[in-house]
């Protein structure tokens, strides 16, 4: 018998556990002793940022809910600690399976791992290079102590092969949250509103915006929006807002007709706009998947990036946070002349049936 513990706590997280559950169910369901214990950290409390994406990806409610959302970076990361140490001695589970790169990630890693239990770790190896980024601090911290890394690219690989990980710790794997997307898309929805009533396919521009570079300047806030807004046209621009952008946001003052700044959208929602949009400029790395698949032109606002393969194989373009950078690839856009998403290996759909597999073959 196999038993599980499963963290999410934001709202990226969500996405890519749905699938790892379902294989998890499928395998249970023809016979396999394998069960698991889903932890929500609650990292993530607003209903946009979590509540929606149980119900729409079917993700069964949470055995526990730490509720430690809220404060600050290191208060936040005890919180969890704390809390989840105690479900641990509670209910000890064979392995800790943890995702992405945010603060319950590591968070719970360090818990497990100080109580001699072995932790996976979905999304291993991926990196940025940029030390002020605090996913690239999560993702080194919890790689240092991972046992085994569930991985989404070569490029990950041999970041792991680079600081002494042992090949037979390294599954390469593919990408959940592609699995999510892929047996998602005949599911999306047309937000409803006056804000989306009169949108048209491929006649208007997406942006998301969260990065402490991009939104955490007044000055660099406006002086992003007005470039965005001179360079899409005349085209509508639909921007979900993260809470922490809206304050700023309101700080300043940004108004334009064609902009549109709505809440934070549900997944089926915010997806439905991403696949039917002319292009995307954000600052998140997963959308830049989700955008490469679906064969979305989209603009990077930063100066590096975790997922290279977007880039090379994908419809993803790094330009940078200089605002004066969004100019030339918004009018390559406008004029149609934007590449093509190329595939990107074991990005099929299957991701999650490999982790499931190998955890049977591994703790069987």
């Amino acid at each position: 018998m196999i038993n599980l513990t499963i963290v999410a706590g934001a709202r990226p997280n969500f996405m890519k556990i749905a699938p790892i559950l379902k294989a998890i169910q499928n395998k249970k369901e023809n016979g396999t002793a394998i069960y698991f214990r889903l932890v929500h950290t609650g990292q993530h409390y607003d209903k946009k940022m979590s509540g929606d994406f149980f119900e729409q990806l079917n993700i069964p409610e949470p055995d526990i809910n730490l509720e430690a959302g809220g404060g600050s970076q290191a208060e936040q990361t005890a919180a969890i600690m704390v809390a989840f140490e105690k479900e641990l001695i509670a209910n000890r589970p064979d392995l800790v399976i943890v995702v992405g790169d945010v603060t319950s990630t590591l968070a719970c890693s360090i818990a497990a791992k100080k109580l001699v239990i072995d932790v996976a770790h979905v999304e291993g190896g991926i990196r940025s290079g940029d030390m002020s980024m605090p996913e690239e601090v999560n993702r080194i911290v919890t790689d240092s102590i991972t046992n085994h890394f569930f991985t989404t690219s070569e490029v990950a690989n041999q970041h792991l092969k680079f600081i002494g990980v042992a090949e037979n710790r390294i599954h390469f794997v593919g990408n959940t949250m592609i699995d999510t997307l892929l047996s998602n898309q005949d599911r999306f929805i047309s937000p409803i509103g006056e804000m989306f009533d009169d949108l048209e396919p491929k006649n208007y521009f997406v942006i998301t915006m969260h990065r402490p570079a991009n939104v955490d300047g007044e000055q660099q806030l406006k002086a992003l929006i007005d470039a965005i807004m001179i360079g899409t046209g005349n085209f509508p621009v639909i921007f979900p807002v993260h809470p922490r952008t809206a304050k700023n946001l309101e700080k300043i003052g940004v108004k334009h007709p064609r902009l549109r700044i709505v809440e934070p959208l549900s997944y089926l929602e915010f997806n439905y706009l991403v696949n039917n949009a002319m292009g995307v400029i954000t600052d998140s790395g997963g959308i830049t998947e989700e955008a490469s698949v679906m064969n979305v032109p989209c603009i990077t606002m930063r100066n590096n990036t975790e997922r290279p393969e977007t880039v090379t194989l994908g419809t993803n373009e790094l330009i940078g946070t200089d605002p004066a950078n969004l100019k030339a690839p918004l009018e390559k856009l406008l004029n149609g002349d934007w590449k093509s998403y190329k595939g990107i290996p074991l990005w099929d759909g299957k991701a999650a049936e490999r982790i499931v597999d190998k955890i049977i073959e591994i703790y069987s």
